[in-house]
């Protein structure tokens, strides 16, 4: 094959340089500022939700501690991403090994599939909450968590490591330059000058299992939530685990949308720009970790009070001390 033959004439690439929306290369300094204050808005966020968490005893039920799963896995992905996309807009420092490039690949789709993960086990416990309410107490322990958690590690590893198994043996000639933010599967194969239809069967065919198993049980689980929800008489009890299930389903929304849309148009469309491919794949990206924490910090009620608690004593503290 041609892409083979090539390949033995030039040396495979062992380091790269990401340039991230290449079609505004002359105003990429201009980015810098959305993109700081994106990430500093994530951490915050996040953050805050972590912290009343973990400081109010009375959010330590199972519901919460998964929400405070998602925020810390919404910090590490962006962490895996945004300082070195922003070191290469303002300084650029842009290069990066392809060892560099594999872990980083890694990491995007390990906490991708985190992000993922957790959102199955949280409709594993309104499942259990609102369908077997007598067994949750001995059902959702801390143990289970603790096994769920370890099962959704396991099953990101086993999904990501035959994809940067075999990105790692393709050989890269010619350019060099990435042009994208992060080093994400497609964007390093397009580079490639040996043969990666096995990279693109398996890659596709891990991401469809995944998406269509991750569906097909969020669905389930949630038409029978809907239902025993339905069957509940007291009006007050149906109307919390319907505001519940509604705001779980947006969550979800907004991580599978932008997941899909990102991955079809990398595979379907040829005549959309570099810099759209680079937006979709920042939205699919970021959104969730921007979008959940101010999805549950203001839709959970729980959540929501002890926030506001907590910030109003902090004042009552400060102005005292003044």
């Amino acid at each position: 094959m041609v892409g083979t033959s090539n390949s033995t004439f030039y040396p495979s690439h062992h380091e790269f340089t990401l340039l991230g929306f290449p079609g505004v290369l002359q105003f990429r300094r201009l980015l810098f500022i959305p993109f700081l204050l994106l990430f500093i808005i994530i951490i915050l966020t996040n953050s805050v939700i972590i912290h009343t968490v973990r400081k109010e005893s009375s959010l330590h039920a199972p519901m919460y501690i998964l929400i405070s799963l998602l925020s810390i896995t919404h910090i590490c992905g962006t962490t895996n991403i945004l300082p070195k996309m922003l070191l290469g807009i303002l300084f650029g420092m842009n290069q990066i090994t392809l060892i560099g490039c594999l872990i980083q690949m890694f990491f995007i789709y390990f906490f991708s599939m985190m992000d993922c993960n957790v959102l199955l086990m949280m409709a594993l416990d309104r499942y259990i909450a609102i369908c077997k309410p007598l067994s949750y107490h001995t059902i959702m322990t801390r143990r289970m968590l603790v096994c769920l958690t370890v099962a959704s590690f396991i099953r990101g590893v086993i999904v990501i490591v035959p994809v940067i198994y075999l990105a790692s043996t393709v050989n890269f000639c010619g350019s060099s330059t990435i042009h994208h933010f992060a080093c994400e599967h497609m964007a390093l194969l397009g580079l490639a000058c040996s043969n990666i239809t096995t990279n693109k069967i398996v890659g596709l065919s891990m991401r469809v299992i995944s998406m269509t198993v991750d569906l097909s049980f969020l669905s389930i689980s949630y038409g029978a939530i809907i239902c025993a929800a339905l069957k509940i008489s007291t009006g007050t009890l149906r109307n919390k685990a319907m505001h519940t299930c509604g705001t779980h389903a947006l969550v979800i929304l907004v991580v599978y949308f932008f997941r899909l849309s990102s991955s079809v148009l990398y595979r379907v469309s040829k005549s959309v720009t570099k810099d759209t491919h680079n937006l979709l794949s920042a939205a699919y990206l970021l959104v969730p970790a921007l979008a959940n924490p101010l999805i549950y910090g203001l839709r959970t009620n729980e959540i929501r009070v002890r926030m506001l608690k907590t910030f109003s004593q902090k004042r009552v503290v400060t102005k005292r001390a003044t």
